[in-house]
């Protein structure tokens, strides 16, 4: 059996959930000083280190003056790809766009009865840099990463847009990035990746600009670097393991619940597929559905890993403990395979991604439904969102004070000031106030 079902009042179901509330995990140790080695490097290098590290890890006869996509392959990888997937392509950005146009805050000022105006400006970050992984060296592009992080930065207004994706052993890159990337307006598009390719986007190379917030998954190199920029730049998030839980009660369709879970095991041996039930019969039935499933997956190996050493089935009370049980898990993906499941939306309090019913997978949000996939881990929806229209904002306060208005808060500014011990602060109100005294 790959999973057991447990109950959660049992002493084995106590120790999963509380493993999987503690489930937050460190970046692997193991690559940090092999990052810091490489963000040194291109630091002092920029150009020349991010060549060695291509011809070493990627393309052995890379040349620089293939480091930026060229007009010539934007055009080439229009003719490459066919009518399908650029209809496909066309159906997912108007629903990522039309979703985050939603998304995009503005400016306000109030004016108080005194004259002083106070408020806040949103301004776009100047330049946002896009990392979007290999896949398996090219074979499986990510295009959905394109869509997901170049969308939002680009309705925040972001005016410098851009790319890095590492390059196959002949240099290239996937038409279908190049293509995604070109219908979305990005035109600076970089063969780079792993830990150097953040490194080149945190501090710029004689090729690559400095961005500055850098968003996109990546392996652990790239997490790690992403970490130790983190402060330099902004980043999004420090994503951990794909993770989904799914609430289900006997409404649920067994194949369906296994199906879910196979879609997350199969990304990675370290994602994690949950599921809490009401009915101690669905768990079983999903069992054997895994069993039987996995037969037929081109990962089956990763699935069937995943599964079998993180995989959870828990037997709960009632749908209140299952709630209760989420909230605590605050998973990045939650699924609600329950009746009426919209009446439970509001017992909800940390997610990432809530998906309702039993026609709602979660495969739809990864690609076409219109909110973005990139989603707090590691139970960091307690406190984070998903990425969005915001990641690429900045946020100015505005003060304007009318000589009525400070002369009638100088006295309170003023008493706050010397209770600090700042007493500088203090006298630059009340310079004001003596000389509106004098005249």
């Amino acid at each position: 059996m790959i999973i057991i079902p447990t109950k959660t009042t049992t002493s084995a179901g106590q120790e999963l959930i509380q493993n999987l509330r503690k489930r937050y995990q460190e970046a692997d140790t193991g690559c940090k000083k092999v990052v810091t080695d490489i963000l040194s490097s291109v630091r002092e290098n920029g150009d020349e280190a991010l060549l060695g590290y291509i011809r070493k890890f990627d393309s052995p006869d890379f040349q620089l003056s293939q480091l930026k996509v060229s007009p010539e392959e934007f055009d080439k990888a229009h003719t490459q790809v066919d009518h399908q997937f650029k209809e496909t392509l066309s159906l997912a950005i108007e629903r990522l766009q039309f979703f985050h146009e939603q998304e995009l805050e503005k400016s306000w000022t109030i004016t108080r009865d005194d004259g002083a105006i106070t408020g806040r400006l949103i301004r776009p970050v100047g330049a946002a840099g896009l990392y979007v992984p290999g896949g398996q060296g090219g074979q499986t592009p990510l295009v959905s990463s394109v869509l997901m992080n170049g969308i939002p930065a680009g309705i925040a207004g972001v005016e410098k847009r851009v790319m890095v994706t590492p390059p196959n052993e002949k240099g290239e890159v996937h038409p279908a990035l190049l293509v995604a990337a070109s219908e979305i307006g990005i035109d600076q598009v970089f063969k780079v990746g792993s830990a150097w390719a953040i490194a080149a986007l945190a501090f710029g190379t004689q090729s690559i600009p400095g961005v500055d917030v850098i968003v996109g998954p990546g392996n652990q190199y790239v997490a790690e670097a992403k970490q130790q920029v983190a402060g330099i730049v902004g980043i999004d998030m420090i994503a951990g393991p794909s993770e989904v839980l799914i609430i289900a009660d006997n409404s649920a369709r067994p194949s369906y619940i296994a199906a879910d879970m196979l879609a997350q095991a199969e990304h990675d041996p370290q994602a994690l597929a949950m599921l809490i039930t009401t009915s101690k019969k669905i768990g079983e039935q999903v069992v054997d559905e895994l069993e039987s499933q996995l037969e037929d997956l081109s990962r089956s190996n990763i699935a069937q890993n995943a599964l079998k050493n993180r995989g959870v089935i828990l037997i709960a009370e009632d749908i209140k403990e299952a709630i209760g049980l989420a909230n605590q898990i605050a998973a990045e993906h939650l699924e609600l395979m329950i009746e009426k499941p919209d009446t439970w939306l509001s017992d909800i309090q940390h997610a990432g991604a809530i998906f309702l019913g039993n026609y709602s997978p979660e495969a739809a949000g990864d690609y076409l439904a219109g909110p973005n996939h990139v989603l707090p881990t590691m139970g960091t929806a307690r406190f984070s969102s998903a990425l969005g229209v915001e990641t690429f904002l900045k946020k100015s306060s505005i003060i304007s004070y009318s000589r009525a208005a400070l002369l009638e808060d100088a006295p309170h500014i003023m008493a706050l000031a010397n209770l600090e011990g700042l007493s500088a602060h203090a006298k630059s109100v009340e310079v004001r106030v003596k000389e509106e005294d004098k005249g």
